[in-house]
């Protein structure tokens, strides 16, 4: 349970497609988009948006690993939407035969995390850098929101969980989740650390979400108990 991750996901490992090989050879079965897909899903959605600097809200890892090159990130937050575990990976921070667990974006309540501008002038390159990372396997869908702290308009993207997809958990026990995040491991690494950075930076930004520290402190305990 200590081991490095097989593959660190950078900047470079997602633009030279290293990250994407990993994934083939991990499960040959899974359905990737393909870079067509991919320009198609980002065009839908930012062809009316050049030449304006463009605004990510983040809730999950993106806040501790955003990967693109953005120009600020604010504290934010996101009505409409909640986060939470709501998507298996069988292939990131988990396996096939001990699939991990990931945040995703549902509708109702709000959500607290950060918002990122990247300039007008990058745009182009570091959104093509975001929808690698994060459409790589269609778990989520682009949308556009409504983001205090995303600019003076309030207006951002963010991906929500795509309910359609085949790893998509809904809502399941928190015994279950926390049982998952402590055990499970994968290429990325491990499913404890997903939550352990994101609780870290959250606090250190003054950011205290405390569903999200109750299970850290549970993963923990957990960890604890089966040493």
């Amino acid at each position: 349970m200590d081991r490095e991750p097989d593959l660190p996901l950078t900047r470079d490992t997602i633009l030279s497609g290293r990250v994407a090989a990993m994934v083939r050879v991990a499960d040959p079965s899974a359905h990737m988009l393909s870079d067509a897909e991919l320009a198609h899903s980002r065009a839908e959605l930012l062809d009316d948006h050049s030449g304006r600097d463009l605004w990510v809200f983040a809730y999950g890892s993106l806040i501790w690993n955003p990967a693109f090159h953005f120009a600020e990130r604010r504290p934010a937050r996101l009505f409409g939407y909640h986060r939470r575990f709501c998507l298996r990976t069988h292939l990131g921070r988990g396996t096939p035969d001990r699939p991990g667990l990931m945040l995703g974006l549902e509708a109702g309540g709000s959500c607290t995390g950060f918002a990122y501008r990247i300039d007008a002038a990058a745009v182009e390159q570091e959104s093509w850098v975001l929808w690698k990372r994060e459409m790589i396997l269609g778990s989520y869908i682009p949308r556009w929101v409504v983001v205090d702290g995303a600019g003076p308009d309030r207006r951002a993207v963010t991906f929500v969980i795509n309910k359609a997809h085949a790893m998509y958990a809904g809502r399941l026990p928190r015994a279950e989740i926390v049982r998952t995040l402590a055990t499970a491991q994968g290429m990325l690494g491990r499913g404890c650390d997903y939550v352990f950075h994101l609780v870290a930076e959250l606090s250190s930004s003054g950011i205290h979400d405390h569903g999200l520290a109750s299970i850290a402190g549970d993963i923990r305990e957990t960890q604890r108990q089966g040493a």
